[in-house]
Formats: C-alpha cells, sequence, structure tokens
C-alpha cells in the first residue's frame, strides 16, 4: 500500500501547491527548538493527511528541514519519515481511527536500545488551515473548521477556501536516546509517549486558535445572571426609581457597548490587508522573544498583554505580531473614542472590547464591565490593554493607570482557574504617523477627536515609515507575584465582591511600576532614535556626518560591551551602514560644503525628534550622568562620582521607569566606567576619572552623552529652587511655579523639547522627592524644604550648564515672587 499513498501524494501534490501557502513557526527553528541538523528527523503529526503532509514538505523546504516525504534509513533500515496519531474520520462517520504509530515507537525504541550511539529526532508538527476557535454551537461555517481528523471531503473544502491561511507549527523535537530512558517496558513507553502527544497536539490548538467562542445569547446570560451584576441592577433599579426590566435593559445596553463579537474572518481579511500596508510603509518589522509567549500559551497561562502606547498603529500592529507568531489573537481593551462607524464594527469583530475613560459613580456599569473581563480570564482569551491608558506625546512612558490591573488582581480573588501571566510589550517606530498632532497638543492645541474622515486622510499619507520594533519583555506570573508580595493572598479568594483587600492598591500601584520597568527593560534601539539623541545633545542641533557616524559607534559599542539589560536588542550593523538608513528616510536635513556633509536639525525637527530620544533615554540615563559629572569638575575621585550617582539614582529611577534598584544600579555604574575607559571615553589619572582629550572624537560622544540628561536636570534644579525659595509650599504650587519657571527658561536658552516643562515629569520628580525622604511635610499638608533637599539641590545646581546655573541663582535671589510668574498658566 506504500506504493499506492506515493501515488497519491504525487497526484495531488502539484494541484495543491497552488492552492496553498504556508507559514512555518518558528522561522528561527535551529535556534528556537535546538534541533540538530546532524541528527535524523521523523515528523510526528497528528493525522495521516495527504495535504497536511504536502504542506509540512513546503514548511520543511522553507527551513532547510529533511523532506518528510523522503524515507530515513536507520541501522540499515527504512523507515518512513513521518508518523500520525489518527487516520481522518470516515467520509460518513465521525469515527477516528489510530494509525499504527505504537508499533512504530516500539519498534524506534528496540533499534535505539540496540544502537546506544543513535540520536533520532522525533518532531511534533501541528498542521493549521485558518484559525477558527471551536463554536458552542454548530453551524454551516464549521464545514470550513479545521477540527482534528475531517474526512477528505471535509479537507478538500478546507484547502479551496483556507489554504492561503495555513500555518505548520514545529515543536521541540524528543529524542530517542531520551525515550528508552523512561521507566517501563516498550509498550508501556509507547503508549506514553502517544498520551504525552494527544495532550501536546490539543494545547498546541488551543494556543493557536484560543478557546471555544461564545454565542451572543450564551455571553448575555453569564454576564447578567452573575450575582455581582443582579445585584447592581437592583440597586440601580433602587436608585433610578427604574423598573426591574428598565433596569435589566440598561446593563444589557452596556454588555452590548463593551463586548467584543470575535469574528476569525475579519481577522483573515486583516492579514491579508495588512500584510499589504506593511510592505508599503515599513522597510520590515523586526521581532524580539515571541518564544516565551509560545512557551506560555503551550503550558496553559491566561496570556495578558501590557504594551507601551506609541500609537494607533500598535492595536494592528501588535495583533498582527500575534497572529503571525502562532499565538491566539487577544480581545483589545480599547478606548469608547476609537467606536466610530465604521471602524468601531471593524474592531469590535477583530477582538476589541471597549470601556469608557472612567467608570467613576457607575456602579452598573462598572459590575458588568468587571464581570465581562473575568469570563474572558475564565474561559481562557488572551487580553490585551495599554497600562498607560493612552498614547504618549513625549515618547517616555506615562505613568501608568491601575484600574485594569486592579481588575485583572480583583478577578483572581474571584478565583481564575488557570496561571495568569502580564507580558509586557515594547513597541517602537523609526517614524510615527501622528508625531505632528502630537507636538500640537504639547503646545495647547486641543486632541482632536477620533473619527472616520480623520483616518482616512491618515490612510491617504501613509508612506515610508523605516521600521516597526516589537519586543516580548519577562513575563510577570502573577501567581507568583502575589506569593512574593503578599504571601496570604489566596485568603482572600472568593471574598464578597464588594470587598477590597488592604493590600491591594499599594499592590497595584507596586505591580503598575514592574510593568512599566519590564516594558522599558525591552527596549528596542534604533538608528533613529541614536541620531536624535545625538543630534539634540550637540551644540545647534548639527554634526559632521563623520562626527555623527563616530558618536553612533561608540554607543553601540557601549550598549554591546555593558547592555542596559538582557532583554534590549540594539542594531547590527555598523554605525556606517545605521546613518545611510536613517538619512535614507528623509527625517534629517542635509548640507554640503568644502569640508563634507554636515547633518542637522531645522527647528521643527529639533522638536519633533525629541519623540525618538525619549524612547532611549533610559538606556543611556546612567552614562548620561556619569559624563555629566566627571565633566563638570573635569575629573573626579570613583567614590565621589559614585556618591553623586547614588544621590541623583533614585530620581531617575522613578521618572524614566528603570528596573534597577540602587545597589544594581551602582554596580552597573562600575561595569559602565570600565566599558568607557575601553572606549576612550574616559580615562584613569591616579585617583582621578577624567574625560577623554578634547581633540580626540571620544570627547565629543562624551559630550553628547552628557547633554542626554542635562533637561532632567535642569527640571530637578528648577524644583529644588522654587521648594529653597518658598521654604514650605502646596505641591499644586509647587507644580505650577516649577512649570512656568521651565517655560520661561525654555524661552530664554532655546530649549525645543515640549516635555521640558510637561507635567507628569514634574509630578513623577515631586513624588520621587517624597518617596526618597527628600522633602518634609507642613502641618497644612504641602511640602517642606529639608536639610537633604538643600544639599541635593547644591549638588543638581553644580552639574547644570553654568548659564541656567546663573538664572536660577538670579531667581531665587530677585525680590520678584516666582508665583507671580505663574499666573494664568
Amino acid at each position: 500500500m506504500h506504493w499506492l499513498h506515493s501515488l497519491l501524494l504525487t497526484l495531488i501534490k502539484y494541484p495543491t501547491r497552488l492552492l496553498v501557502k504556508t507559514k512555518p513557526i518558528p522561522m528561527d527553528i535551529h535556534q528556537e527548538l535546538g534541533l540538530d541538523r546532524e541528527k535524523p528527523v521523523i515528523y510526528l503529526l497528528h493525522t495521516h493527511s495527504a495535504t497536511d503532509l504536502i504542506a509540512l514538505q513546503q514548511a520543511a523546504g522553507q527551513l532547510g528541514l529533511p523532506d518528510p516525504m523522503r524515507d530515513i534509513h536507520l541501522a540499515g533500515h527504512t523507515y518512513p519519515a513521518n508518523l500520525s496519531l489518527e487516520q481522518p474520520q470516515g467520509l460518513f462517520s465521525r469515527k477516528v481511527r489510530s494509525t499504527a504509530v505504537a508499533d512504530n515507537f516500539i519498534e524506534i525504541l528496540r533499534i535505539q536500545r540496540e544502537n546506544p550511539e543513535m540520536d533520532l529526532q522525533m518532531l511534533p508538527v501541528s498542521v493549521f488551515w485558518g484559525r477558527a476557535p471551536e463554536k458552542s454551537k454548530p453551524g454551516w461555517s464549521d464545514l470550513l473548521a479545521d477540527r482534528a481528523s475531517p474526512s477528505w471531503l471535509r479537507k478538500l473544502f478546507i484547502v479551496l477556501f483556507l489554504g492561503r491561511d495555513n500555518f505548520v507549527y514545529f515543536s521541540r523535537a524528543v529524542s530517542s536516546q531520551r525515550m528508552v530512558q523512561e521507566r517501563g517496558s516498550d509498550e508501556i513507553i509507547a503508549h506514553k509517549l502517544i498520551r504525552v502527544a494527544r495532550t501536546h497536539f490539543y494545547r498546541r490548538q488551543q494556543a493557536m486558535t484560543g478557546p471555544q467562542a461564545i454565542d451572543r445569547q450564551q455571553l448575555q446570560n453569564a454576564i447578567l445572571g452573575a450575582k455581582a451584576v443582579k445585584l447592581a441592577i437592583t440597586e440601580e433599579q433602587k436608585d433610578r426609581k427604574l423598573s426591574q426590566e428598565q433596569a435589566r435593559r440598561r446593563a444589557q445596553e452596556y454588555l452590548e457597548e463593551i463586548a467584543a463579537d470575535y469574528r476569525e474572518g475579519v481577522i483573515r481579511f486583516a492579514d491579508r490587508l495588512l500584510t499589504r500596508v506593511w510592505n508599503k510603509i515599513y522597510n520590515g518589522i523586526e521581532v524580539k522573544n515571541a518564544a516565551r509567549i509560545r512557551e506560555l500559551a503551550q503550558n496553559g497561562h491566561e496570556i495578558i498583554y501590557v504594551p507601551c502606547h506609541r500609537s494607533h498603529m500598535d492595536y494592528l500592529l501588535l495583533t498582527y505580531v500575534i497572529y503571525h507568531e502562532g499565538l491566539a489573537t487577544p480581545h483589545i481593551a480599547a478606548g469608547i473614542n476609537l467606536n466610530f462607524w465604521p471602524v468601531g464594527g471593524i474592531f469590535r469583530r477583530g477582538g476589541a472590547f471597549f470601556l469608557r475613560r472612567s467608570f467613576a459613580g457607575n456602579k452598573l456599569y462598572t459590575a458588568v464591565f468587571k464581570e465581562y473581563l473575568e469570563l474572558l480570564f475564565n474561559r481562557g482569551y488572551p487580553v490585551k490593554y495599554y497600562p498607560e491608558g493612552g498614547r504618549s506625546r513625549t515618547g517616555r512612558l506615562l505613568p501608568p493607570k491601575t484600574g485594569m490591573l486592579a481588575m485583572t488582581l480583583q478577578a483572581m480573588l474571584k478565583g481564575v482557574r488557570r496561571p495568569v501571566s502580564l507580558v509586557p510589550v515594547y513597541l517602537g517606530y523609526e517614524n510615527v504617523m501622528e508625531l505632528g498632532s502630537y507636538m500640537s497638543e504639547l503646545k495647547g492645541s486641543s486632541k482632536k477627536k477620533e473619527s472616520f474622515w480623520q483616518l482616512f486622510s491618515a490612510l491617504k499619507k501613509l508612506k515610508n515609515y523605516g521600521h516597526g520594533y516589537l519586543n516580548f519583555g519577562e513575563p510577570i506570573h502573577l501567581n507568583h507575584y502575589l506569593d512574593r508580595q503578599v504571601p496570604e493572598w489566596r485568603k482572600d479568594i472568593q471574598q464578597e465582591a464588594e470587598r477590597k483587600p488592604s493590600w491591594l492598591t499599594p499592590t497595584v500601584n507596586h505591580l503598575a511600576n514592574q510593568v512599566m520597568c519590564r516594558i522599558n527593560q525591552s527596549a528596542a534601539v534604533n538608528g533613529m532614535a541614536l541620531a536624535s539623541l545625538c543630534l539634540l545633545a550637540a551644540q545647534n542641533h548639527a554634526l559632521e556626518e563623520k562626527e555623527l557616524a563616530s558618536s553612533l559607534s561608540h554607543l553601540l559599542d557601549l550598549l554591546k560591551r555593558e547592555p542596559f539589560s538582557p532583554g534590549i536588542s540594539a542594531p547590527e550593523q555598523d554605525s556606517e551602514s545605521l546613518l545611510k538608513h536613517v538619512l535614507s528616510l528623509g527625517k534629517l536635513r542635509i548640507n554640503e560644503d568644502t569640508f563634507g556633509r554636515i547633518v542637522s536639525l531645522d527647528e521643527y525637527s529639533a522638536i519633533t525628534q525629541t519623540y525618538y530620544r525619549n524612547n532611549i533615554l533610559h538606556l543611556f540615563a546612567l552614562p548620561g550622568l556619569i559624563a555629566t559629572i566627571v565633566q563638570a569638575g573635569q575629573g573626579i575621585e570613583k567614590a565621589k562620582l559614585l556618591d553623586g550617582i547614588g544621590a541623583i539614582y533614585p530620581l531617575l529611577k522613578r521618572e524614566l521607569f528603570i528596573y534597577m534598584d540602587s545597589e544594581e544600579a551602582l554596580a552597573h555604574t562600575e561595569r559602565l566606567l570600565h566599558a568607557m575607559k575601553d572606549l576612550g571615553l574616559l580615562q584613569q589619572q591616579g585617583r582621578k576619572i577624567v574625560p577623554a582629550q578634547r581633540t580626540d572624537p571620544a570627547y565629543l560622544t562624551l559630550t553628547l552623552l552628557a547633554q542626554t540628561v542635562q533637561q532632567t536636570l535642569q527640571r530637578y534644579a528648577i524644583v529644588l529652587t522654587v521648594l529653597e525659595k518658598e521654604q514650605s509650599i502646596a505641591r499644586a504650587s509647587l507644580e505650577k511655579q516649577s512649570r512656568a519657571l521651565a517655560e520661561h527658561l525654555s524661552a530664554i536658552n532655546g530649549v525645543q523639547a515640549p516635555e521640558f516643562y510637561d507635567k507628569n515629569v514634574f509630578a513623577s520628580f515631586i513624588n520621587a522627592l517624597k518617596d526618597n525622604d527628600l522633602v518634609g511635610a507642613s502641618e497644612e499638608g504641602g511640602l517642606m524644604h529639608t536639610v537633604q533637599s538643600a544639599a541635593l539641590k547644591e549638588l543638581i545646581v553644580s552639574l547644570v550648564n553654568a548659564d541656567v546655573a546663573q538664572k536660577l541663582y538670579q531667581l531665587h535671589h530677585s525680590e520678584a515672587q516666582i508665583d507671580d510668574k505663574a499666573e494664568g498658566q
């Protein structure tokens, strides 16, 4: 019969190839799965299917793997290179028959025992046609749903309609040497392997397509029938003087406003459309660390994606990447402002669920939303929400909103049955499409309401946006996290829904900070961000091309020698190639004279490029602070340098969401000092660390590094100057006066960075002063100048540019009140 099967494959191979477009997962199979090219491979599939084998053959060819249709030779015998667990269903019967795979396993185990030096790799492969989740109620669409072991007729329709959506998913291989080490006879081991394989294929299906879909009536019954929602309906009825039916109808309307209406067909259509869009506007999308998320999904974790928010493109890009990495697409928390015609309905069918900006005072809406979120978690739907709450207008991470995180922990207290993991995601771009509107908003323009025409005008402007970057950060396993933070948290499981544990608020605040730190911990460095960092720090925002290339080289080398964290990614190409790519994007001005080419920023670009610099500012905060302290005194002893770093670092950590504690930061600083000396940025002269010689190209890079933190230090000096002048001041007044003074200095000194007087960065710094006990508290609840804040001011003012220090001194000793300047701000 082997010849008959080969003939069948030959007959259908070529027409099938015309219908099938295969996407192998993962693409880097040897590195991610540790597959050895030198050892023989037998592929293990779930179902014995000619079309699955043809798809597998295509995928294997793309990855440079052995042909699954060619026999392999083991110990002088010939064996098929593929095995399957099940035969397809019969045409008129749903009964599934097993194959002779148990006998095949027993034979492999026997050969392995006879040839201990042999090591066969058993490679599980899952073949998917489309990504439709199983439905709770069967329908005609199930004819095209790719279920386990379909009949040949169903498979024909599946290939005809879903052949362009074929995914071949490879898993980690099992070694035959390891197989024979299991306890028991070969028969027992073989049957154990089959059980494990069945479980593996089931979990892979769940991870790829998601849990069983729930229809709208079931959803309504589940949410409106929940205890918490029933209580809220009763309370709404009493408070609003409504009938029970009116109150229930209001809850139903809230649910319809909130709930997603996921349709797999919309996802497949969006995949085709977005593939064309990405190819048009991006030079490529670089993805890092997806393997760790696939492992979570395979192990049955409830996955909650918590990305930073740079652009409206984030919604599409992250879901697109998740889809192509072989993971179930998430349900996405989206602001109600995006629920406008016609995209609101499209987003909803793509998995978006909508939430209002504020739940305050609406207990019924809150109860419905919480119950919906808990249902998603309990049924195993992956979820995505943005901890910042909105898009960053400055390129920095925004202070996190804690509402969704609090509801996530509260859901766990009601008994989520699966382990829950938060997955931080860093998103970065070489060109953000909304940057112009961001700059206008930072200058005071009101935010434009999203609309179809606004979207249409944005689409018309689509152009080359360079590269997109998406790095999955280190997951936070919430069960383990709570075990460390609140060891007895499980005692509060299944308590009354309205009861809020005393530990919840501080734990959520700490968790929110951890999420933001882990996002920054997995930053993606790109050429545009590095070039912007250098040019914004340069005098007149201009550098000779060779100077810029030299500084880029130093910064890249510094990142490689002493990386900020293991999770960051940096360009692999040399500085000249990187700069050439950046210049090709047309964002920087190039002038040429008899001495060479000059790269610069015009007045507008000097503002907009701060966005890209801010994306990576946290990576260079410590090197920049080192450079500032060393240059300020033209040399300093290591102990004093570390004391200065230790005093200022806690403030930088809070503002820039840096993950290291003070001890780790000082250890990182010592390693940075070695790296900066190796690169020639710093030199050791006796007991002092001094800057590079002024004639050395490295001196320019050191100066640029120092300038990257200059504006941050100036803001600190401003706040501390106002505090010292007033001695005791209400927090709101301190923020108001500091911002007014910052805006004044910005106008005088030509600081072209809107975030220089942004309220978020001032609020963050004042919080850091309080948290580190650097300010006192007055009886009226205000903030007081202290000996500690005076010492910090003296240190920071010694590090800021001389003209700024002089201006602050004049303002401090003038009779005019700073708060007079704040009037009208």
